[in-house]
């Protein structure tokens, strides 16, 4: 009778901590290691198998798998093969990914979801509010955080460009999607889903609906600390449903300090008091520019919108809700905010020290250091009589 290679149960173990890529879990719990052989050499060859074919990942998972295993001693090469998984075999970890539940739900709505579902939302376009989503997003994981970020902005849909993924597509595994791992966070876009980046959406009160069901439940997201949802500004179809849908989600506000969009802002926090969501805060994009004067050298705060806007948003808010709304954070214009979300290098990864950079990160620290856990949420219980 022969015996089990001595390396095979470290290769086994080394291959534990190689999470898939995308679903973001351990290949051996996927069941994506199918086989392991140590020749007389100690040369190791493993089959790995793919979720789908075209894995849009499968080489980082390649390299991930042989680093695992090169590390171990007495090793002497490695050889990795990538399969594809039958349908039983994947039928089982969408199972798995499911949670055993054979019907697909939105796990944030369910009772006991820790999740902290933050929707960014604006009275009118052209705040920043995109921008403020996707680095609030980052600097967020920077802090170690499991964090979404889905772009329900379905008609200006801007994040993926934000991200540098364009042209990124949402892997599919059978019914469900997997969103694109960029920068330390998982994302997903209708931009992504689109034949074409030309393509025009022209959905209306029932499609919205559907899509947005589609784009928190179709999609694995994972174990989240946070997802951040970039809503359309105003009040439509969307900030409505997203309220139906996720009666515990949170709204942050963001608005630029002229009076203009300060009142239009109030009525995208008080839509969200109307679907029982609680308003945290608001924040004022644009608050300013430092610039150095030509004549005395010296830098000046000048105040390119005005000033105000923000904490006016803030106290309408909390008289018209009856409830704190705090003025958050005030964000400077800077150059590399809004070049960042051209190139798609967002300011928080590309320059830190800046001081648009720095408010982003307070903000972030500022919703981290909030309890977490079931205390005040709806848990849907009702008391037997």
């Amino acid at each position: 009778m022969s015996t089990e290679n001595p390396l095979v149960p470290l290769v086994r173990e080394a291959l534990s901590h190689v999470d898939d890529p995308e679903i973001r879990r351990p290949i051996t719990d996927l069941g994506m290691v199918d086989e392991i052989d140590v020749d007389d050499s100690n040369r190791v060859s493993v089959k790995v198998l793919l979720t789908v074919a075209g894995c849009p990942l499968k080489t980082t998972l390649r390299q991930n798998v042989t680093d695992a295993i090169q590390a171990i001693d007495g090793v002497s090469g490695v050889h990795v093969e990538l399969g594809v998984m039958s349908d039983e075999q994947r039928d089982a970890v969408k199972t798995q990914l499911r949670g055993g539940v054979p019907e697909r739900v939105i796990p944030f709505a369910q009772p006991g979801s820790t999740t902290k579902v933050i929707a960014v939302a604006s009275g009118k376009g052209g705040v920043g509010k995109s921008s403020v989503t996707v680095n609030l997003a980052l600097a967020l994981a920077a802090r170690g955080r499991n964090v979404g970020l889905l772009d329900a902005d379905i008609y200006g849909h801007s994040v993926p460009d934000m991200l540098g993924v364009g042209d990124a597509r949402p892997t599919p595994l059978d019914d469900l999607l997997l969103p694109v791992p960029v920068l330390d966070i998982k994302t997903i876009s209708v931009g992504m889903l689109k034949p074409n980046r030309s393509d025009v959406i022209a959905w209306r009160g029932p499609i919205l609906d559907r899509a947005l069901t589609q784009l928190l439940a179709d999609v694995h997201w994972g174990d989240l600390d946070y997802l951040l949802i970039d809503l359309p500004p105003g009040t439509g179809d969307i900030a409505m449903s997203l309220g139906q849908k996720i009666p515990n989600s949170e709204v942050l506000v963001v608005t630029t300090p002229q009076q203009a969009a300060s009142e239009v802002a109030v009525r995208a926090g008080t839509m969200a008091g109307i679907m029982q969501q609680q308003v945290i805060g608001v924040i004022e994009n644009m608050s300013w520019l430092e610039t150095p004067c030509p004549h005395c050298g010296k830098t000046h705060r000048v105040e390119l919108y005005g000033s105000g806007g923000g904490e006016a948003a803030a106290e309408a808010l909390t008289k018209q809700l009856g409830t704190e709304v705090p003025l958050l954070g005030q964000i400077p214009i800077d150059i590399e905010l809004r070049s960042g979300g051209d190139e798609g290098d967002p300011i928080v990864v590309a320059h830190p020290e800046s001081a648009a950079a720095q408010a982003l990160t307070g903000l972030a620290e500022t919703l981290d250091s909030r309890p977490r856990g079931l205390v005040g949420m709806n848990l849907g219980l009702s008391v037997a009589q």
